[in-house]
């Protein structure tokens, strides 16, 4: 008995060390570790450096317009507002690292805001960001709200930040929703320069937990969730019968930014699934390669090939909107579910084709029944 016993525990041994939940051990002999090279250095990092500099744009012309309220003061806040609003639609689809332990996207972009949340807010002070209660009171939408929707008229207000009675509080919580943005990014980029990149691409396996899974899913989660239904969907009604709500579009008090917030959001999602490096024609290896190194095809075409035709649709269809998905779906809804159709077949190509060829597990709830 004791020899067997000797004989087992070196083969239990062994067994343990050779392989683990982020080993390279995808079943396919794809290198993932080139893949998230790719992704870190080239995609990743880049986007979110980029952020980083809209928003510290953006905070910086937050502070000059709260200690100057006039109109060249925020014209100038509302351009950088926008830049940093269509930086962040190329990196929600991140939902990892620090991203994820602060709730980057539920803390920068619920919409509809909370006005009357965000004014009891300004009215009451003592408000802590953190909390899941403040979720909807902060982030883009909060300041659309603020730079944008308090009057009717420019003038109007201007006149919150220099003659209302409580114009300290209008300009402390503006400040505040801009430092917030600035305190969330370098939080993350401090974190994927010191230890978060090495420990991405060292997860090399094919776990749930390993780095391709998790930013696979995330990727997909964030093309099907925020984007197909968040910027489309439900102000179109396709969840609620028909009703449609254009109170719950995405930058509804600027009002004319919806089709410009989706079709960054549409190009991030692109660029990503071909590993084309930000702001360079370089194209690294991808899901787009993972796939064509799989041979993976659809009824006899190249699932990479499908999934790009159908961004092409996509990209079409969305071009025919009108800059305001408020003003689209009150006079012509069906072109809003047009897009919505066109966005929903690379969910199924996604979810359906893509996952299964790389044997990844969808790792949230769907309760849309796709």
């Amino acid at each position: 008995m004791k020899k067997i016993i000797f004989l087992i525990i070196p083969i239990f041994i062994l067994a343990s060390c050779s392989g683990g939940d982020d080993s390279n051990n995808s079943g396919d002999d794809y290198n993932r570790t080139e893949l998230l090279m790719n992704w870190a250095d080239n995609l990743i990092i880049p986007r979110y450096n980029d952020y980083q500099s809209k928003v510290n744009a953006l905070h910086t012309n937050t502070t000059t317009f709260t200690s100057n309220p006039d109109q060249t003061n925020l014209d100038a806040l509302r351009t950088s507002w926008l830049e940093a609003y269509k930086a962040y639609q190329y990196v929600g689809a991140f939902n990892i690292g620090k991203a994820e332990e602060i709730n980057l996207n539920s803390a920068t972009n619920v919409y509809p805001t909370n006005v009357v949340g965000i004014e009891s807010n300004i009215t009451n002070g003592g408000y802590n960001f953190a909390l899941l209660s403040q979720y909807d009171k902060q982030g883009f939408p909060a300041i659309d709200y603020l730079i944008n929707g308090l009057a009717n008229n420019d003038t109007e207000i201007i006149d919150f930040y220099v003659s209302n009675t409580n114009a300290t509080g209008y300009k402390q919580y503006l400040t505040d929703l801009s430092s917030q943005l600035k305190t969330n990014i370098d939080l993350i980029i401090t974190d994927w320069n010191t230890s978060y990149r090495n420990a991405f691409i060292n997860s090399n396996g094919n776990s749930v937990s390993s780095s391709v899974n998790k930013t696979v899913n995330n990727f997909v989660k964030h093309y099907e969730k925020d984007i197909r239904a968040g910027k489309i969907g439900i102000p179109a009604g396709v969840y609620s019968n028909g009703t449609v709500y254009p109170e719950k579009v995405e930058g509804l008090y600027k009002g004319d930014i919806s089709k410009i917030l989706l079709n960054e959001s549409v190009k991030a999602a692109q660029d990503f699934f071909n590993g084309k490096h930000f702001n360079s024609n370089i194209i690294g290896i991808s899901l787009k390669s993972y796939l064509d190194y799989l041979n993976t095809v659809r009824n006899g075409q190249n699932l990479s090939d499908i999934i790009n035709n159908q961004f092409s649709t996509i990209n079409d269809t969305n071009a025919t909107l009108n800059d305001s998905f408020a003003n689209q779906v009150n006079t012509n809804n069906t072109a809003m579910l047009s897009s919505f159709d066109a966005l929903q077949q690379n969910v199924v190509y996604f979810k359906l084709d893509m996952m299964q060829a790389l044997n990844i597990t969808v790792d949230y709830v769907d309760a849309d029944g796709d």
